[in-house]
């Protein structure tokens, strides 16, 4: 079992930054792929970025590719989001997961367990 606990946002102005923390518990923190997803209302929710479990690499929906930054500090038992040049497009309640799959999880279904999200909000 992994307990996710989401952190970090807020209401900020476009073109602003924001980091996101994801601090999990539980079992070993090295074990998974950690994940960002995101869910504007109205919508379903939707990937945004992924550290892989096997070898560090990460990857990006195209929409926040060169804003966002996924990264991990092991010793902590987090994963962060950083998120810059941000636009109203990117509100959304943001969840971090983690997956046990040593591939590329991209998927809702890929992800094991999830935090319970953390609101972002971007005024134009």
């Amino acid at each position: 079992q992994v307990q996710l606990v989401e952190s970090g946002g807020g209401l900020v102005q476009a073109g602003g930054s924001l980091r996101l923390s994801c601090a999990a518990s539980g079992r070993t923190f090295s074990d998974y792929a950690m994940g960002w997803f995101r869910q504007a209302p109205g919508k379903e929710r939707e990937f945004v970025a992924v550290l892989t479990r096997s070898s560090g690499n990460t990857y990006y929906t195209d929409s926040v590719k060169g804003r966002f930054t996924i990264s991990r500090d092991n010793a902590k038992n987090t994963v962060y989001l950083q998120m810059n040049s941000l636009k109203p497009e990117d509100t959304a309640v943001y969840y971090c997961a983690a997956s046990r799959w040593l591939g590329l999880p991209m998927r809702n279904i890929n992800y094991d367990y999830w935090g319970q999200g953390t609101q972002v909000t971007v005024s134009s």
